[in-house]
């Protein structure tokens, strides 16, 4: 129990362009994925699913987000473009969660989009056990219909977060906290 309140201590996100080789193998994919999946899940309806991006497909992935922002904003610069093709670019490998949050007569939509959230985080904790480093995003190109339509996302999924994992080349400071003064109330005092 204690390394897993060390780990939880000392978490951190690493941007994806500080993410390097080498980001987890199929065998280790495959385990996160079912550690990730490891979630509170009201009504065990499974409100979420994962598209993973890597090798060459991660690069065509990249590239049609540039092409679409660059249709976006024809008067953009090419470094710009460029800038914004590499977004899914950087780690090894990224993993879109895709909440599939249904109405339900007992579960609110808000609980199921929840789990997809707690999936994301799963995975990051998962992924720094394991020794690989990661952040959870979104960008623009999460709520855009052109980019979700290529990545196979339906018109009443979204977005929960991409998951950019790999090994951390740099090890980044860490970041003011919030003080539990400010943040912590007890009902009744």
């Amino acid at each position: 129990m204690t390394d897993t309140l060390a780990l939880l201590k000392l978490r951190r996100s690493v941007p994806p362009q500080f993410l390097a080789a080498p980001g987890p193998d199929q065998r280790q994919l495959s385990e996160l994925l079912t550690i990730a999946a490891r979630v509170p899940d009201h009504g065990k309806l499974v409100p979420w699913r994962f598209i993973v991006f890597s090798g060459e497909a991660k690069a065509k992935a990249a590239a049609l987000v540039g092409e679409i922002f660059r249709k976006r904003n024809p008067d953009a610069p090419e470094d710009k473009v460029a800038f914004e093709a590499k977004r899914l670019a950087h780690a090894p490998v990224v993993i879109a969660v895709v909440s599939r949050a249904r109405q339900h007569e007992k579960i609110p939509l808000w609980e199921q989009e929840l789990s997809a959230g707690a999936v994301c985080f799963n995975l990051l904790v998962a992924a720094e056990a394991m020794g690989f480093a990661g952040s959870w995003l979104t960008n623009w190109f999460a709520f855009d219909r052109d980019v979700l339509d290529a990545f196979g996302v339906a018109a009443d999924e979204r977005i929960a977060g991409f998951v950019h994992l790999g090994t951390a080349d740099t090890k980044p400071a860490d970041r003011e906290r919030p003080d539990l003064a400010a943040i912590v109330s007890h009902y009744g005092q």
